[in-house]
């Protein structure tokens, strides 16, 4: 991805300093770009004992999408989320609810998928967070 002005990636650093000042720690997969003009990159958020998913996107198709955000945790628990990007060149997100965290440290995932909002739908992009190197699940 571009380091253009506004890119997925300023949008994030931007973010960095709120977050250490939260307390949260992300752990992120890598950003991903679909031709069609959708951009994502997906963390899994971790404060303490709470744990969320994030998506830092862009829409720049120019059309609604429909998303869903999928939190996975341990034995199959699951947070969904469905998201609307708007259909700008902005940067933006979508978050999960937090929940208690139910496994060991690492051990959750993230999958964002969007999709067109037309009446046939298809699948524009999948990105996925960073399972951590000694996670169990």
């Amino acid at each position: 991805m571009s380091a253009e002005a506004g890119s997925l990636s300023e949008f994030d650093r931007s973010g960095a300093a709120a977050l250490e000042r939260s307390g949260a720690a992300a752990r992120c997969g890598p950003e991903v770009v679909a031709p069609e003009g959708v951009e994502a990159q997906t963390c899994v958020m971790t404060r303490g004992d709470t744990v969320w998913a994030r998506v830092y996107y862009r829409n720049a198709t120019g059309e609604e999408l429909r998303s869903l955000l999928t939190l996975m945790g341990p034995g199959g628990r699951t947070v969904e989320l469905h998201c609307a990007p708007a259909a700008h060149d902005e940067p933006d997100t979508c978050e999960t609810p937090r929940v208690p965290s139910s496994g060991p440290p690492g051990s959750a995932t993230a999958v964002a998928e969007f999709v067109g909002a037309g009446p046939v739908a298809s699948l524009l992009l999948r990105a996925g967070s960073e399972r951590a190197p000694d996670a169990r699940s």
